[in-house]
């Protein structure tokens, strides 16, 4: 608990909760916008569906980004002040930091998913949709993201936290942003193996192209279970060999 409190204590001038959520935001106003030209050309998408299926679809794009850059701003701390020798010799263990450092980061994109679920709540009541909030859809929406950024988080630690040069990193979030933004356009078996694709993949809603329409229709909740079960034992595997490379790596 104390390298946890440490690693908030750290943040509190990197103003890396003000890029967050002028990141968030950005993808968000985007999302709402797309959405509301969609409604006033067809009012029949005045659902629920339709909005979540676009938040999810700009996850794909946003959160790899958004991930690299909270977690390069909280790993980054120890490369350019080279604190590991000061940590070390207080006894602190490597193990112990890379876990707090993996909570900071979680609990931050966590509450960025949380905050998307209120407002996609708060869009469609001040649009008047017929339906009351879906509260069953949204916590799919935010379980499916929680559980994709938990894997990505992992992947973008092990890399930040291995390399001191952080570009790499922060190439490796654009990566993932263009993989997530065009997940959908890979075969199914390549598909499965981009952990970036996750964003769309455990989405409540799937989109379909018919007759130059697209259709929304809202997944069976068992279907997404074993996914996202494997999903977070590639999350523990890549967290575990994250850490032990780490905790080896030399000073």
């Amino acid at each position: 608990m104390k390298a946890f409190g440490l690693e908030w204590y750290k943040l509190r001038r990197k103003r890396l909760f003000l890029m967050v959520l002028l990141l968030a935001g950005v993808e968000m106003a985007w999302a709402f916008m797309a959405a509301s030209m969609s409604i006033s050309r067809i009012p029949d998408q005045a659902e629920w569906e339709p909005v979540v299926a676009m938040v999810a679809s700009l996850n794909g794009l946003f959160a790899p980004i958004l991930v690299a850059v909270c977690v390069s701003r909280i790993c980054d701390m120890e490369h350019k002040g080279n604190t590991w020798k000061l940590l070390l010799s207080v006894s602190a263990k490597r193990g112990q930091l890379y876990a707090a450092k993996y909570g900071c980061a979680f609990l931050i994109m966590a509450g960025v998913c949380l905050a998307q679920v209120l407002a996609i709540a708060a869009f469609g009541a001040a649009h008047g949709f017929g339906q009351q909030v879906p509260f069953v859809l949204l916590a799919r929406f935010f379980i499916g993201t929680v559980i994709a950024h938990a894997v990505v988080i992992a992947v973008q630690q092990w890399l930040s936290m291995a390399v001191k040069n952080q570009a790499f990193a922060l190439c490796l979030g654009m990566l993932g942003g263009f993989v997530g933004m065009a997940a959908d356009l890979f075969p199914a078996g390549i598909r499965s193996l981009l952990l970036w694709s996750y964003y769309t993949g455990l989405s409540p809603i799937a989109q379909s192209y018919a007759n130059d329409n697209v259709q929304f229709m809202v997944r069976e909740p068992a279907a997404g279970v074993p996914i996202m079960a494997l999903l977070i034992a590639a999350g523990l595997v890549l967290y575990a060999a994250g850490s032990i490379h780490v905790s080896r790596q030399e000073v």
